[in-house]
C-alpha cells in the first residue's frame, strides 16, 4: 500500500510536465494536426515528445504498480490519446489530494476549537458528519482515478481487444493445423502398426496353417498347429498394443489413474506416481493427460537411459487446472521439435494449455503440462 501511494503522488508530479508539453507544443500544432495536408508530420512531431513522457509513465507504472507489458510498437494516435488522458487523470488526482488536504486542516481547526471549547455540540456534530462525507468522496475520487489510471496504462502498452482477438484467432488456426497434422500423423503411425506388425504376423500366421492342412505326418502337423496357436496368441497381444495406443478404454471404465497404472505396468523402468485429484475430471483433460504420460514413459524407456520416472498428477487452483509432470533421470537432451513432443503439444495447445519441456544435455528430462479442466 504505502508503494503505491507514492506511486500515486509520482502520478501527480508527472501530470505536471504533460500538461506543460500539452500547452507548448499541442497548441502551436494544433492547426496542423488539423490540416489533413500536414497532420501526418505534425503528428510523428508531437508523438516523439509524447513517447518520452509516456515512457516515464511506463516505468512508473512497472516500478510502483508492478505492472508487465510487451515490448509491441505503439501507434502515435495511442501514444498522444494516452498523454492526454493521463495528463486529465493526473490533474484530477492532483486536486484530490488538494481537497484532502484542505479537509485535513479544517480537521485541525476543528480540533483546536474543541480544545478551546468554542464550539457547540451541534455545530460539532455537523462538522464531523459533513467532514467524513467529504473523506469517504476523496478517497472513493482516488481509488476510482487509480483504476482509470491503470485501465489507461493497459490500453496503451498492452495489446488492444483487436490486437488480443487478432491474436487468439491465430493461435485457433494454428492450433487446429497443429491437431490436423497430429491426426495425420497418428493414422500413418496406426497404418505402419498394421502393416509392419499385425500384417506380417497374420500372413505367418496363414502360412503355419497352410502348412499343417498339407502335411501328412500327424506330429508335423500338431507342432505347425501349435506355432500357430503361438502365433495367433502374439497377433492379439499386438492389436490389443494397437488399440490400446489409439485410445484405452480404461480410461472410461477405471478413469486417469488405473489407465496410467497399466502404463508402468508395461514400461521397462521403476516408474513412481504421485496422484492427488479432488474431483472428476473432463474426457478431453483424461485423455490429453494419459497420451502425455504414455509418450513420455515410452521416451524414456527407449532413448533417455534413465533408472526411473517419477510422473506426478495433481489438480490445482480449486479444481480448475490439472498438472502433469513425467521426470526421468536419464541423459536429457529430448528435442522438442520431435514428432512425439509436436504431437503432445498439439494436444494440449487444443485443450488451451501448455507445455514446458526442461532437458539439458547430461539430464534430467522434465515435460510440464498445464491443462485447464474449466
Amino acid at each position: 500500500m504505502p508503494r503505491r501511494t507514492v506511486g500515486v503522488l509520482a502520478g501527480c508530479a508527472s501530470a505536471l510536465p504533460g500538461l506543460g508539453y500539452l500547452l507548448l507544443a499541442g497548441v502551436p500544432l494544433g492547426p496542423l494536426l488539423l490540416w489533413p495536408r500536414t497532420r501526418r508530420r505534425a503528428l510523428a512531431a508531437f508523438a516523439a515528445g509524447a513517447r518520452r513522457l509516456a515512457a516515464v509513465e511506463r516505468r512508473r507504472r512497472s516500478l510502483f504498480f508492478a505492472d508487465r507489458f510487451p515490448d509491441d510498437d505503439v501507434p502515435d494516435e495511442r501514444i498522444v490519446r494516452y498523454l492526454v488522458a493521463r495528463t486529465s487523470t493526473g490533474l484530477l488526482t492532483c486536486v484530490v489530494i488538494a481537497l484532502l488536504g484542505v479537509g485535513a486542516t479544517l480537521a485541525a481547526f476543528l480540533v483546536v476549537g474543541l480544545v478551546r471549547g468554542t464550539l457547540e455540540g451541534w455545530e460539532l456534530a455537523g462538522q464531523c458528519v459533513l467532514g467524513g462525507v467529504l473523506l469517504f468522496l476523496d478517497i472513493q475520487g482516488l481509488l476510482r482515478l487509480d483504476t482509470a489510471d491503470g485501465h489507461l496504462a493497459r490500453a496503451c502498452f498492452g495489446p488492444s481487444e483487436r490486437d488480443l482477438l487478432r491474436r487468439r484467432i491465430d493461435e485457433l488456426a494454428a492450433s487446429r493445423a497443429a491437431v490436423l497434422r497430429a491426426v495425420d500423423t497418428e493414422r500413418r503411425r496406426i497404418e505402419r502398426d498394421l502393416h509392419d506388425g499385425v500384417q506380417q504376423r497374420l500372413v505367418a500366421l496363414a502360412m503355419l496353417l497352410g502348412r499343417a492342412r498339407r502335411s501328412s505326418a500327424p506330429e508335423r502337423s500338431g507342432e505347425l498347429l501349435h506355432q500357430a496357436h503361438v502365433e495367433s496368441r502374439e497377433v492379439l497381444r499386438e492389436l490389443r498394443e494397437v488399440a490400446w495406443r489409439v485410445y484405452p478404454t480404461a480410461l472410461d471404465e477405471l478413469g486417469l489413474r488405473e489407465a496410467l497404472a497399466s502404463v508402468t505396468e508395461r514400461c521397462g523402468l521403476p516408474v513412481r506416481t504421485e496422484f492427488h485429484l479432488s474431483g472428476p475430471l473432463p474426457a478431453s483433460v483424461e485423455t490429453a493427460a494419459y497420451f502425455l504420460v504414455s509418450e513420455c514413459v515410452t521416451n524414456a524407456a527407449k532413448h533417455s537411459a534413465a533408472t526411473g520416472v517419477l510422473i506426478t498428477v495433481r489438480q490445482e487452483q480449486e479444481g480448475a487446472l490439472l498438472l502433469v509432470r513425467v521426470e526421468d533421470d536419464g541423459v536429457g537432451g529430448a528435442d522438442p521439435a520431435g514428432s512425439g513432443l509436436t504431437g503432445l503439444r498439439s494436444r494440449v495447445d487444443a485443450l488451451d494449455g501448455r507445455l514446458h519441456l526442461h532437458s539439458p544435455s547430461g539430464g534430467p528430462t522434465l515435460v510440464t503440462a498445464e491443462l485447464p479442466c474449466a
